[in-house]
C-alpha cells in the first residue's frame, strides 16, 4: 500500500540542503529539488532551522495549489563509483595511502572532495 503523499510524507523526505555564505554576511540555504525554497540567517545553525520552516511553507503552498512536488532522487547516488585508471596511477595512490596510514578509498574520497572544494565530515566518509 503506497503512503499518502501529504505534507508529513514530503516533509520527512531527505531533501538536500545547500548552505552558502552570503555576500552581505550570514548564510543562504536552498533546497535544489524545491525551486524557490530559499532562506537566509546569521549563523549556519539559524539558517538550518529556517530552511526547515521554508521547506514546510513551500510544501504547503505546492500542495494547496496542486503542484507537482519533486522527491529527492538519492537512488541515483548510491555511493558507488567504479573507475578504470592507469596502473601507474593506481600504484601511486596505493603508495600514498600506505604512507598516510589510510585505506585507498579514504584517500581517493579525500582527493576528489578536495578537488571540488568540498569539506567532508567523518559521517560522509
Amino acid at each position: 500500500m503506497e503512503a499518502e503523499k501529504n505534507l508529513e510524507y514530503y516533509a520527512a523526505l531527505p531533501y538536500e540542503i545547500k548552505i552558502t555564505p552570503s555576500p552581505e554576511g550570514g548564510y543562504v540555504a536552498t533546497i535544489p529539488d524545491l525551486p524557490g525554497c530559499i532562506t537566509q540567517g546569521e549563523t549556519r545553525l539559524e539558517v538550518l532551522e529556517m530552511i526547515e520552516d521554508a521547506k514546510i511553507c513551500w510544501l504547503e503552498a505546492a500542495l494547496d495549489l496542486g503542484e507537482s512536488i519533486d522527491e529527492p532522487d538519492w537512488d541515483l547516488y548510491n555511493g558507488r563509483l567504479n573507475l578504470r585508471i592507469p596502473k601507474s596511477l593506481h600504484r601511486k595512490l596505493a603508495e600514498s595511502a600506505k604512507r598516510e596510514g589510510v585505506k585507498l578509498n579514504q584517500l581517493a574520497i579525500y582527493l576528489m572532495a578536495n578537488g571540488i572544494g568540498e569539506q567532508l565530515t567523518d559521517k560522509q566518509v
